[in-house]
């Protein structure tokens, strides 16, 4: 009896995962799972955020959102730099000139590097995280927030060892096309946080949220390491750098260490010139740049990781032409999702903002000053999206240098006139969120130039007309959204209410987008059909094990002549 119950139960667990296991066949079906778990991340965010903010007052979580610098920098420079966009390629690779086994035992003598490297570096800035704070803020944070800053940094290096683990899983799993699992782990993560802070707050006060990292952080790791032994991954105790592909990946490394160290400069730098122009700035431009990346997230994150694995398969010197053209498309898909998405914000910063943040913690002037930077922060979103793609084009190609080039012009304009925003002019923190704005313009643009000069044709029609017609029918849009809006908010919704705002905001926001589709339509953006077409198959290929490729992404915006 209790062997057939067992049996039961197991078959029932398996036949309701399986879904959890499915393999990703195409860009916009990967795509697609990422952008669905990604909404949910986001949200779960905000409710993690909103959570926070009910519990503490808005001084206590700006030093809160200051201590995640250093344990992020440290996970991002020492592991995220390695595994990033050069891990699946040389998984790949490996796996390809040798055998499977080879390539699982590479990632896990990668993995015990890197832990070793990750205690080492853990411990050093444990140690010292007094004087690497004190060296990152301004002059404008008190004694408290300083003591809650230092004592953060150090509780949450714990989680960033969980995560080292989990990542490796992740590069494991997308490599094998499996984007569901490492797609909600961070959904996870978010209600550890929650979980911490509902629990322990009246203990340890802010500190729960630091427990609450650590322990979403450990169900990150291990929500992702069952599939991962699934599919056939074993540890190993290895520290052999020569290895198949291990010295390869370590190589490759220093130019992706060195391009996310310098984007980190400039993640230090806001910090440090937000805590100088007022004790709350900090957190002003930090959760304004959280609701910015939401398209980012939604549209321009998916769409690059899940074109990585479809770009390593064409990037030889006798598929540069399709890699070209996978790139473009890709790019004017991101375009078309993302851009109406930040015209949606620019409109309706202040109910997006008091939707996302709106507690009694968060006054109306943080409200309006964070709406005011959001909506210079919306200009900027389709071309940081955008970036997503190229560089991890660039990496493709297995080219980590240009991308570090790129950082590094990035960071020292972004230094110069944040300095500058900050010691010679009175625009304070609306001054540093335009200097973000034009540096982000800035990049996309030489990133664009110098894929140019890489590939033919690169900056042509197949680039130009279809982002000439989606940022036309964006502009209708926008003026379509605004005026009801006024009206609306005006004379119909009393938005004093959270359920009244929530209906002035879904109501405008459909209006927009409806007024996007139209013009989407009337300009013939191709784009317009590949949505159409990828959420009416989506169904039918999520119940289909059929074997398909880049289907969706052929024929977009790429003329036939140049194809």
């Amino acid at each position: 009896m209790f062997s057939f119950t067992k049996n039961t139960i197991t078959q029932l667990l398996s036949n309701n995962t399986k879904w959890l296991e499915k393999q990703q066949t195409s860009i916009n079906s990967a795509a697609a799972v990422i952008a669905m778990a990604n909404i949910l991340s986001i949200l779960s965010g905000f409710i993690r955020t909103r959570v926070i903010l009910s519990y503490f007052n808005e001084e206590t979580v700006t030093a809160w959102t200051l201590a995640f610098q250093i344990p992020d920098m440290l996970f991002q420079l020492l592991v995220f730099g390695t595994l990033s966009a050069s891990f699946i390629p040389i998984f790949l690779s490996v796996k390809r000139k040798n055998d499977e086994q080879t390539a699982f035992k590479m990632s896990s003598i990668v993995l015990n590097i890197l832990m070793l490297i990750f205690a080492i570096a853990s411990v050093i800035i444990y140690f010292y995280a007094e004087p690497l704070t004190l060296a990152r803020v301004g002059d404008k944070l008190s004694s408290e927030q300083l003591s809650i800053v230092i004592n953060l940094t150090k509780t949450m290096l714990l989680a960033q060892i969980f995560f080292t683990v989990s990542n490796v899983m992740t590069g494991i799993l997308q490599s094998y096309k499996r984007f569901i699992v490492p797609s909600i782990a961070p959904i996870i993560y978010n209600f550890g946080i929650i979980a911490g802070v509902a629990i322990f707050h009246k203990t340890f006060g802010i500190y729960s949220a630091g427990i609450g990292v650590v322990f979403g952080a450990l169900m990150h790791m291990i929500v992702q390491v069952p599939l991962a032994f699934k599919l056939g991954y074993k540890p190993t105790f290895s520290l052999n750098i020569n290895f198949p592909g291990v010295k390869k990946l370590f190589l490759l490394s220093p130019a992706r260490f060195l391009t996310i160290g310098v984007s980190h400069v400039q993640t230090l730098a806001l910090g440090y010139f937000a805590t100088s122009i007022g004790q709350l700035s900090f957190l002003y431009i930090s959760y304004a740049t959280y609701l910015s990346v939401f398209p980012v997230r939604l549209f321009g994150v998916p769409l690059s990781q899940a074109a990585l694995p479809f770009l390593s398969q064409q990037s030889g010197k006798e598929n540069l032409e399709k890699f070209r053209d996978l790139i473009l498309q890709s790019l004017n898909q991101i375009s078309f999702l993302a851009m109406p998405t930040s015209v949606l914000l620019l409109i309706l910063r202040v109910p997006i903002v008091r939707l996302a943040f709106g507690t009694d913690n968060f006054s109306w002037h943080s409200t309006i000053t964070t709406g005011k930077i959001l909506a210079i922060l919306a200009i900027s979103i389709t071309a940081q999206a955008m970036v997503q793609l190229l560089i991890r084009g660039f990496h493709a190609l297995k080219d980590t240098r240009t991308p570090l080039i790129i950082s590094v012009i990035f960071t020292a304009f972004y230094l110069v006139g944040s300095f500058a925003v900050v010691n010679y002019t009175n625009f304070g923190i609306l001054g540093l969120a335009v200097i973000s704005c034009v540096s982000f313009l800035v990049e996309l643009l030489m990133y664009i130039i110098i894929f140019n000069k890489f590939m033919p044709n690169f900056i042509s029609k197949s680039l130009l007309v279809p982002q000439l017609k989606i940022l036309s029918a964006s502009f209708f849009m926008a003026i379509f959204l605004y005026l009801p809006f006024r009206i609306f908010d005006e004379l119909i919704f009393n938005t004093t209410k959270t359920i009244e705002l929530i209906a002035l905001t879904l109501t405008t926001g459909t209006i927009g987008m409806l007024v996007y589709i139209y013009f989407a339509a009337i300009f013939e953006i191709k784009e317009l059909k590949l949505v159409n077409k990828a959420i009416r198959s989506f169904g039918q290929k999520w119940k289909s094990d059929e074997n398909r490729t880049q289907e969706f992404l052929i024929e977009t915006s790429v003329d036939d002549d140049l194809v």
